[in-house]
């Protein structure tokens, strides 16, 4: 039980220690009057938070057949994976139970989340593999479950700034180091089994040639494409004409080469950057063509980084400068443009990759300000054709309907008989 006792105060001074103590009595709660017969309500249950539909975010818009649906992004590990500390009972002093954290000692495992997300890679199982240059990990996300697993710098194995990655058909991940001016290559456990140094000075994306076993490797520094035997790690040759400072325009040529793609064919893909074009080679290195300008305008580029080819042979260009997408057929005639700058799902933030994974035909972005990967589905040819067929097909069952419910007119209302015989 509160009490309130006065102690022998003349005059005023009892008056003021009296409205102090009735003051302090009535700012605390409740359940300190009256022992248990007054006790607290216990609080509501919280509510779940309201799931958001993502179904409705397609290009194009309807009542057009999309072509491009939103599905989800990645940014971090799931809290419920950060593992609580084992000293549960050990006591924090107010302000850390005020703030409700710990100390690294009182709980090691701490929660991952992208920061500079780059390179992109998909395995068989089709797990997300994200390259992070400023935490220095690769971040694996289960596409299905979200959760994650990481490849850590000291831990399994030594990075400085990696940026590019690439899988092969055996699991193979291949990652990009300029700090290191080297492409570290792990098996299918995750285990480093070899490194490829030879002629590099700052790869930066990498691409492999799954038939024609052969890894490409841009070097921003040199302005080149280096081809190696991606088996045997040799270098083969190189692509373009390096010394020259970023200045080259000439077909062929590269000023700052960054994202790389291989189509069906074998033709290689290069992201010319500064020269805000996209170069088309063959598999023995020939070039064949270029497209694209600087601009802002459908089909310009402005700093295009990444780039990659779907199932049908589409080329999927990320513009880091417009922060925006854009698709081109195999005759690069532009077809669709998506994204623009902006936090919600399918906006851009620092776009720096896309990578598409043919075998679900599914689009992967990379942004390095939110520090997110975003997922898209890709509606094939053969998939929107089967719905435009479904369409057309539904619109002449309900056009033969309505023709049916229309009550014939046998003759014209002059031809009618007067009911009076007039």
């Amino acid at each position: 039980m509160f009490e309130v006792r006065l102690t022998p105060i003349a005059g005023g001074k009892r008056l003021l220690a009296l409205f102090l103590l009735l003051s302090l009595a009535l700012t605390l709660p409740v359940s300190s009057f009256g022992g248990g017969k007054n006790k607290k309500k216990k609080a509501d249950a919280p509510k779940p938070p309201p799931v958001i539909d993502y179904s409705n975010i397609v290009w194009p818009n309807p009542p057009a057949i999309a072509r491009i649906k939103y599905q989800a992004f990645y940014a971090a590990q799931q809290i419920s994976q950060v593992e609580q500390p084992k000293n549960k009972n050990k006591k924090q002093n107010w302000m850390d139970r005020l703030a409700g954290t710990q100390t690294e000692s009182e709980n090691p495992h701490v929660l991952f989340q992208l920061a500079q997300p780059y390179g992109m890679a998909v395995d068989s199982k089709g797990q997300l593999y994200v390259a992070d240059t400023k935490v220095g990990a690769i971040f694996i996300f289960d596409t299905e479950t979200r959760k994650a697993e990481l490849i850590k710098n000291s831990v399994h194995a030594h990075f400085v700034r990696i940026i590019g990655m690439a899988m092969d058909d055996n699991d193979r991940l291949f990652v990009a180091d300029p700090g290191l001016r080297h492409v570290l290559v792990f098996n299918a456990k995750h285990e480093t089994e070899e490194v490829i140094t030879d002629g590099m000075v700052e790869p930066s994306m990498l691409a492999i040639d799954i038939n024609n076993r052969l890894l490409y490797v841009s070097d921003v520094a040199l302005d080149q494409v280096l081809v190696y035997d991606a088996d045997t790690f040799k270098l083969l040759r190189k692509i373009g004409t390096t010394g020259h400072n970023h200045e080259l325009t000439t077909p062929g040529d590269f000023a700052k080469p960054t994202g790389l793609a291989v189509n069906a064919e074998g033709n290689l893909y290069v992201a010319d950057t500064l020269n805000d074009r996209i170069e088309i080679f063959d598999a023995d290195g020939q070039f064949i063509k270029t497209f694209g300008k600087n601009g802002d305008g459908p089909g310009d580029f402005a700093r295009p980084k990444g780039i990659a080819v779907d199932s049908d042979g589409n080329i999927w260009v990320a513009d880091g400068m417009l922060d925006r997408v854009q698709v081109f057929n195999q005759d690069t005639q532009l077809l669709i443009v998506m994204g623009g700058h902006g936090l919600l799902p399918g906006q851009f933030q620092g776009l720096v990759n896309v990578m598409s994974d043919n075998k679900r035909n599914r689009i992967f972005t990379t942004e390095i300000f939110p520090g997110r990967a975003q997922q898209f589905q890709y509606v094939t040819n053969a998939e929107a054709d089967k719905l435009r067929k479904e369409r057309e097909e539904q619109r002449e069952k309900t056009a033969a309907g309505a023709t049916k419910e229309v009550t014939p007119i046998t003759a014209p209302i002059s031809a009618t008989k007067d009911p009076q015989n007039r």
